[in-house]
């Protein structure tokens, strides 16, 4: 009878923590995501659009701008989740690249950069615990990491752009088709 008991009041425990956990992610996250979307909305709206979009193509015909740069500035000024939402300003063909590009680049920017996605925050000080137990500097390892982030970010933007653009060749897809930004309505 105990085993039973148990059981169902470890059952129980297990839909409390989840219950816990949400109303964390209510009260925490969410409201933060909020101020953050009505914030670049009202940038957006402010500057324009438009002149964001014309920036964005300008900026788009450069890889660097587009794969280095551009996720670059996100990760600095918007911080995780947000950064991911500059890439709307890109033409359509350049999207899923930029993506590809931000999404290597999330961590590398967290040793230097603690503020750009916490949530990796946990992987860098378990890595550099090792060199802070050795007695050796950091600073040189979270430059070292950040260089190879937007080396690999680089690539990772071309190759996913190259892949891209052939598979939609390959289905008869205009590559070029649907280049404005989308809305944040």
């Amino acid at each position: 009878m105990d085993i039973v008991v148990n059981a169902s009041v470890y059952f129980m425990s297990m839909f409390q923590a989840g219950g816990k956990t949400l109303v964390s992610l209510i009260t925490g996250i969410l409201p933060t995501l909020a101020c953050l979307l009505v914030v670049v909305k009202a940038i957006v709206k402010f500057i324009g659009e438009e002149k964001l979009e014309a920036l964005a193509q300008k900026g788009a015909n450069s890889i660097i701008i587009r794969y280095v740069v551009l996720p670059s500035l996100s990760w600095l000024i918007l911080a995780n989740p947000m950064a991911f939402t500059m890439g709307r300003f890109l033409p359509q063909k350049y999207k899923g690249a930029f993506f590809d590009a931000i999404c290597a680049l999330g961590h590398p920017f967290t040793g230097l950069f603690p503020h750009t996605d916490p949530s990796e925050l946990f992987i860098w000080l378990g890595v550099s615990q090792g060199l802070v137990t050795l007695g050796l500097p950091v600073a040189g390892l979270a430059v070292g990491y950040l260089v190879a982030g937007i080396t690999v970010a680089l690539i990772r933007g071309l190759v996913t752009e190259r892949l891209w653009i052939y598979f939609a060749k390959k289905k008869g897809i205009d590559v070029n088709a649907g280049t404005g930004a989308t809305t944040l309505n």
